[in-house]
């Protein structure tokens, strides 16, 4: 019933910025915090940023300064903008969104960002 879809993953060179958007969709009564998470390979998964309802933004240290969450208009989008890029924020990145549903809460992920197709 709900979803989460991550877009925007793709392979970038050391101080190359890059975007990535997260959608939430489904029955919903309110969106708690929206998430970003990193696993680089043979690594834990990671809490990168995370936005609350009231727009209060936490980071880990590591991206503190070069990456920003926030959100759109339309309130069940987050971006995750990053820039500097460095060989350490090699990784999946996947969304996750805190929700209210009328049964109670739940942590719902997306899938996780996809390198684009390579020849």
């Amino acid at each position: 019933q709900v979803q989460v879809v991550e877009s925007g993953g793709g392979l970038v060179q050391a101080g190359e910025s890059l975007r990535l958007s997260c959608k939430v969709s489904g029955r919903i009564l309110h969106i708690l915090t929206m998430n970003w998470h990193r696993q680089a390979p043979g690594k834990q998964r990671e809490l990168v940023a995370t936005i609350s309802s009231d727009d209060r933004t936490n980071y880990t240290e590591p991206v503190k300064g070069r990456f920003s969450i926030t959100r759109a208009e339309a309130k069940n989008t987050v971006y995750l903008q990053m820039n500097s890029l460095e060989p350490g924020d090699t990784a999946v990145y996947y969304c996750s969104a805190d929700i209210v549903e009328y049964i109670g809460t739940s942590t719902n992920w997306g899938p996780g960002t996809q390198e684009p197709a390579s020849s």
